[in-house]
């Protein structure tokens, strides 16, 4: 059933996410990165039903030198001097032009740290004006927006065993395709704990092979 997009369902996330103590990474050598999970209303498809409550995810254009063309949050590397609910506003600014504040901000959630040598902070907003979303052409190549009911899909998330690791490939079904982590790790924590209340752990869950470099 799809998450109707009003206040009952911010209060719920927000003091979800509230009660939520992310872990503290200890100190490491990881490069420092924060992603953006935009809660934000579907379009309705006629002048009197409900809006519905969906997330943002973006597709890389095919030319970068690294996941290229992959599905991930708007995110990436802090700047010098920033911290990491600095680096995701901006990021969200520059990739998908959503100029949002702290103030709407719900909560974050656990650090996540990649094969590829980076931690990855993942941060919850809420907005309900897209007007000025668009694309930044050198970064993404589309922008696509998902109901929050993706989460409750049959057969998703699925857990994989991989002989190169001990730890379960995570691998969620949104829309027409299938997202892997640390994209799908951070998304399945924040329906875990924001939608169902749970204290899940994602750091465990491994990413595809091809994702290691």
């Amino acid at each position: 059933m799809p998450y109707p997009f009003d206040e009952t369902l911010r209060r719920q996330m927000t003091e979800r996410l509230s009660a939520f103590r992310p872990e503290t990474p200890a100190p490491s050598a990881l490069k420092q990165a924060a992603v953006a999970i935009a809660v934000a209303p579907m379009r309705k498809e006629g002048p009197d039903s409900e809006e519905e409550a969906g997330f943002l995810l973006t597709r890389r254009v095919p030319r970068l030198s690294s996941h290229a063309g992959q599905w991930a949050l708007p995110g990436g590397r802090l700047d010098p001097g920033e911290t990491v609910l600095d680096a995701a506003l901006r990021e969200m600014r520059e990739e998908i032009g959503l100029a949002l504040s702290p103030d709407h901000l719900l909560g974050r959630l656990d650090a996540y740290p990649t094969r590829s040598g980076y931690e990855i902070t993942p941060f919850v907003f809420w907005t309900a004006d897209l007007s000025d979303m668009e694309a930044n052409p050198a970064e993404v190549a589309s922008i696509h927006h998902f109901g929050l009911s993706e989460f409750d899909r049959e057969g998703s998330p699925e857990f994989i065993d991989i002989p190169e690791s001990e730890r379960p490939v995570i691998r969620l079904h949104i829309g027409p395709s299938h997202i892997h982590a640390p994209t799908a790790a951070m998304l399945y924590q924040f329906a875990e704990v924001a939608l169902r209340g749970r204290d899940t752990r994602v750091d465990r869950l491994e990413q595809p092979v091809w994702a290691w470099k």
